[in-house]
């Protein structure tokens, strides 16, 4: 049986509503609006959702 995904936001979110809502799906990182949870969802391979991170932590991304 396949668990549960556990979707959860940035603790960094100001919970004003415009927020994406991520969950681990084993070798992939599901994205979605946290306005539609029943709408669409955006697979990235792990490695390059971590990748994505790291750049916009390090503000290499505008």
């Amino acid at each position: 049986m396949t668990e549960p995904l556990h979707w959860f936001t940035s603790s960094h979110s100001d919970n004003g509503g415009d927020c994406v809502e991520v969950a681990d799906a084993q070798d992939h990182v599901l994205v979605r609006d946290s306005k539609n949870p029943h709408g669409p969802v955006l697979g990235f391979p792990a490695a390059a959702f971590a990748a994505f991170v790291s750049s916009v932590k390090a503000g290499e991304l505008r």
